[in-house]
Formats: C-alpha cells, sequence, structure tokens
C-alpha cells in the first residue's frame, strides 16, 4: 500500500520521540534521534526536552562534558550534536561536502588560501588542539604555521572543514558564546575513498532509522550531499534498506522493521526548538510544515522559529515573554488544545527559569517585523 502523508508525519513524530516522551537516558534519546541542531546553545536542551521523559539537563551536561555527546560542524554545513560513536563515520561521509564548501569558498581562495595550504597547516593545528583552545588561541597558532596574518575568514573556513570538536564553555548551557575547540578523539579518514563511501551509506542508513521512510531527494537535503552519492549509499545498503510506494509515485526508503506508526495515531502538542531537526531533514518540508506557514517559520536568513506542534504539524509559533510564554497559533485552535499547551508552557518555563529564561529572546525582531498570528495567550511560568 501507499504510504500516505499523514502516515509520514506519524513515523517522523515516533522515530524522532515525539509521539510520547521516552522513558530513555540522553545518550539513548540521542542515537536515537541522530543529530540535534545546535547552532543555538539552548535548543539540544530544548529539542530533548521534548522527547525525554523527565529530562534531566545535568545529565546532557555531563555527556557533552564527558564528549559522548559531541558537537561539530556536519550535515548541512552546520553545528550539530550527535552521539560520539556516530561521529567518525558521519565526518567521513561528510567530506566531500565539506571540503568543497569550505576550502573551495570564494573567500577562502581570495584571502590567498588553497586546499592544499589547509592540509599542510591541519596536522600541527589538530595536535595543538589535543587539549581544549580558544579560537583566539587557534588562530594564533594558525597564523605561526602560516608565518604571517590570517583573515579570520580563513579560520572559520578551516575550524568548519577541520575534525573538531566544540569544548563546553557554558553556563547556563553546555556551549556559550565564547568557542573553545578540541580535536576529535578518534580521527576521520576523511581523505581516504573507501572511508567516505562508507561512512556515507553509515550516515544514510542512521538517518533513515531516525527519520524514514524518506525519498533521495529527503536524504541529499538532510546532509546537503549529492543526490547521485545517496543513490549509491544506498546500493551499497543492499537488504538493509527497503523500497516502499510513497505519495504521488515517490520512492520511499527505509530500514526494515521500522517503526511506521498508523496515520491515526494522536500526536501531542509540542513547544519545539529553533531549527529543529524535524523541521529541516526533508527536501519535503510539508511531512511537518503546512506549506502557507512555512516562510513565517523559516526566515530568509535562516533562522528556524521555534514552533508550535499540533496534531503533528506547525500550527504557531512561541517566544518567551516578561513573567511567562506566549504561544501564538496561525489559525484558530481548539479549547482543548489550547489546556494542553498550556500545560507544555508552564513546564517548559519552568525548565527555561532554571537555566536561561531569555532563550530565543534575541530573535524577537521576527514579531515585531510581523507574523500572520490569528490568536496569542501567555501562559505563567510555573
Amino acid at each position: 500500500m501507499v504510504i500516505t502523508v499523514r502516515a509520514l508525519n506519524r513515523s517522523t513524530l515516533a522515530r524522532q520521540l515525539l509521539l510520547d516522551r521516552a522513558p530513555v537516558d540522553v545518550e539513548e534519546a540521542l542515537r536515537r534521534v541522530v543529530a540535534l541542531q545546535a547552532q543555538q546553545p539552548g535548543s539540544p536542551y530544548v529539542a530533548l526536552w521534548n522527547r525525554v521523559a523527565g529530562f534531566d539537563a545535568g545529565r546532557f551536561d555531563a555527556a557533552v562534558e564527558g564528549f559522548r555527546a559531541v558537537r561539530s560542524t556536519l550535515m548541512r554545513l552546520t553545528l550539530h550534536v550527535v552521539h560520539v560513536e556516530d561521529y567518525r563515520a558521519f565526518r567521513e561521509g561528510m567530506e566531500p561536502t565539506l571540503r568543497g564548501s569550505r576550502l573551495g569558498d570564494h573567500r577562502f581562495r581570495a584571502a590567498g588560501f588553497t586546499p592544499a595550504d589547509a592540509d599542510a597547516l591541519l596536522p600541527e593545528l589538530l595536535a595543538y588542539a589535543e587539549r581544549a583552545r580558544t579560537g583566539a588561541e587557534m588562530l594564533s597558532r594558525l597564523q605561526e604555521g602560516r608565518g604571517g596574518p590570517v583573515e579570520s575568514v580563513v579560520w572559520r573556513m578551516i575550524r568548519q572543514y577541520a575534525p573538531l570538536w566544540h569544548a563546553p564553555t557554558g553556563p547556563p548551557w553546555s556551549y556559550g558564546t565564547a568557542q573553545s575547540f578540541v580535536t576529535a578523539n578518534a580521527l576521520p579518514a576523511h581523505r581516504d575513498p573507501d572511508a567516505v563511501a562508507a561512512g556515507l551509506a553509515v550516515l544514510v542508513r542512521r538517518y533513515l532509522e531516525g527519520f524514514g521512510p524518506a525519498s533521495v531527494a529527503d536524504v541529499a537535503q538532510f546532509s546537503m550531499t549529492q543526490r547521485g552519492r545517496v543513490r549509491e549509499a544506498l546500493a551499497a545498503l543492499g537488504d538493509r534498506v527497503e523500497q516502499l510506494p510513497g505519495p504521488d509515485g515517490v520512492v520511499l526508503y527505509d530500514v526494515p522493521g521500522a517503526v511506521r506508526p498508523d496515520e491515526d495515531v494522536p500526536a501531542p502538542p509540542r513547544l519545539m526548538a529553533m531549527w529543529d531537526s524535524i523541521l529541516l531533514a526533508y527536501a519535503d518540508r510539508g511531512r511537518v510544515i503546512p506549506p502557507e506557514y512555512r516562510k513565517s517559520v523559516i526566515r530568509v536568513n535562516g533562522d528556524v522559529l521555534p514552533t508550535v506542534l499540533v496534531d503533528g504539524y506547525v500550527a504557531g509559533v512561541w517566544r518567551l515573554v516578561g513573567g511567562g510564554i506566549e504561544v501564538s497559533g496561525f489559525r484558530p485552535l481548539p479549547a482543548a488544545v489550547w489546556e494542553e499547551l498550556a500545560e507544555e508552557a508552564g513546564a517548559l518555563g519552568a525548565f527555561l527559569a532554571g537555566r536561561d529564561p531569555l532563550v530565543y529572546r534575541r530573535y524577537d525582531h521576527w514579531w515585531a517585523k510581523g507574523l500572520p498570528l490569528v490568536e496569542t495567550k501567555v501562559f505563567p511560568t510555573r
């Protein structure tokens, strides 16, 4: 039978632990959701709060401090937190994309650098970062290796390409605005074609485990990998993946035996983190974001607002205001939904109060510029 659009939505929610908060530890949750987008330091915490029953932020802090959960530039050329056991394969699979985009960037070349220059400088830089170093220290060491001044854009491109993890610099979150870097404990064989192919196969399989069923275009969107390479990885996986008929004749791929709930399974309201992965993991964003709301949620500069899920789909946005959480709908919502959202907002407000009651405040300008809000309520913090 053809998998319906709504059934795909429910599969995503189930695998991303959004149908029910799961009674698992944070490391198991991270394995199951595959990757948490993490350019905003508080977002992995809000994402896990939505997914883990009785989420203890201190346990996530400990996983970060012990480098069991690691933050690095990976999929879609942005910062993600992944389980350390996934990092090496993910980085190897992402090698062509990261190398081409970072070391092939016109600004990198305009500053007088080539990929060969980066290759020559990286061994010393990685040796220097065997213990945590600040960005300023890393830039200084890069300049020493170069024998002269280096533009900041060069360091930015190299740090996003190099197998570096972000070392914790918090509070209130594990990662603060000041960045610190440490070399990955198991360096990827990132220039080895066989390792790159094997790494991409792992990445594709893990993506399907956490986000499937999905199309070739979806996998390519999640990783920012050429579709031809995705097809090769799927072929290499052989019977470890299966093909399924999707809406409008689209061929979908999945791992055998994966959970695929009925489309009528109820989905509770959720207050999602900024840049939550489910909003960005597919070429067809309509799996979670109704097309009429997409431009309101994903802004022109790439910001992805903290959203409200109702019945599994984006139905509004939320933000922190004085004394509580403001929840707004893009459409009228039933009274029963508002009651559930009140519970979610009270609990989230209490969680954030102990960490950062102003999280995401810098993005309030999007509200000032206008959003198509139909109904708004403010729920006090517990």
